[in-house]
């Protein structure tokens, strides 16, 4: 799920369409062209978008003025947009993840009445019905949840009704329970997690109430303990980490207090050491970022100092540079990204700095 900040009203906080063609810029450059298709059924922001096990997306909650609880289902085969059963709860800034058995874990949020919800649902793609499960200890949003290799899901960090925690929760979902480990060294939300190669999961980055958070932490799930991986060179958040083919992790763009960032870091989980890459060709935070096929990693929209992007760039991990290519239809932000079976990535909702928008494209 990308990153996203708390968008509330007065409170800051169709048919699939083929690959089109190639956008020409300058004499002989060539960048492969977005194509717009079918949009959501409701328009959304801060929502979550997650590929099911047969292919299909699933797209849950968010807000569009107020707080949304209805659920959406993309069928990548004829190209369409259909409602599934509402959540029990609804819901914008939670997470979703699949589990190992094809269910889907929505937990947390921000909620209609309680603003940090510690409830938690599943989803069965098979039923195309939702379940309460057992809840959170402590309500959040902006939390980060992660699948393990075990299975088991582990919710770090987040905003609760007393500020920025460090906690930590492991869901077991044969048991469907939660058991509280050892937290964090900092307290932070808006942060990035990244499952690692070697089964552990890094933790950088984010906010703690009004500050920015520069330091990392490595959790073990075979020790239950938190292990401190450094700091980035410069503390953001609302940026993006991606997981690179050779096991390093990129962390892009985002924000430090009020200011957008254009620079990238490479964690090396051999070395514990972060290291300066290329920087964005534009500053940017609230985008998505994804793996391609090819290894390379595209960043999409999000805002910048003086509103909101379109454009998108591709970064080459064998040379460490960005490149531009083709700009979405249009601009938007705290949006869905999902990268489909067939290599091709998948956009949908957000904002676009005055309207809550439906609108979809495909690269």
């Amino acid at each position: 799920m990308c990153q996203c900040k708390l968008h509330l009203m007065g409170v800051l906080m169709s048919c699939l369409l083929p690959f089109s063609g190639w956008v020409t810029i300058g004499d002989s450059d060539t960048v492969p062209a977005w194509t717009t298709t079918e949009s959501l059924n409701h328009a959304r922001d801060a929502h979550t978008g997650t590929l099911l096990s047969d292919g299909r997306v699933l797209v849950v909650g968010g807000y569009d003025g107020e707080v949304v609880g209805s659920v959406e289902v993309y069928d990548t085969k004829a190209g369409v947009w259909a409602y599934t059963k509402p959540l029990l709860t609804a819901r914008s800034h939670h997470t979703a993840t699949l589990l190992q058995d094809g269910r889907v874990l929505v937990a947390g949020g921000y909620g209609t009445v309680d603003h940090n919800l510690a409830s938690v649902e599943i989803f069965d793609p098979t039923t195309g019905t939702w379940t309460y499960t057992a809840s959170l200890d402590v309500g959040t949003y902006e939390h980060t949840a992660t699948l393990l290799r075990d299975g088991r899901v582990l919710v770090a960090g987040g905003n609760s009704a007393d500020g920025y925690v460090a906690d930590a929760r492991i869901f077991d979902p044969e048991k469907e329970t939660w058991t509280a480990t050892v937290s964090m060294a900092h307290a932070r939300g808006f942060h990035c997690a990244v499952l690692l190669e070697n089964g552990s999961v890094l933790v950088a980055g984010g906010q703690d109430d009004g500050s920015t958070v520069a330091g990392a932490e490595l959790y073990d799930p075979k020790s239950g303990r938190w292990i401190p991986a450094g700091s980035l060179a410069e503390g953001r958040y609302y940026f993006s980490a991606t997981l690179l083919g050779n096991g390093t992790v990129l962390a892009a763009g985002g924000k430090q207090g009020e200011d957008y960032l254009d620079s990238a870091e490479l964690f090396d989980p051999a070395t514990g050491v972060w290291s300066v890459t290329g920087a964005l060709r534009d500053t940017r935070g609230l985008h998505c970022a994804s793996r391609l096929k090819d290894g390379t990693v595209i960043v999409v929209s999000g805002e910048y100092s003086r509103g909101y992007r379109a454009e998108a760039e591709i970064y080459d991990p064998a040379a460490g540079t960005w490149s531009v290519t083709g700009p979405l239809h249009g601009v938007r932000s705290v949006f869905s990204a999902n990268l489909l079976h067939d290599g091709r990535l998948l956009v949908a909702g957000g904002y676009d700095g005055m309207d809550v928008i439906a609108g979809v494209e495909l690269f």
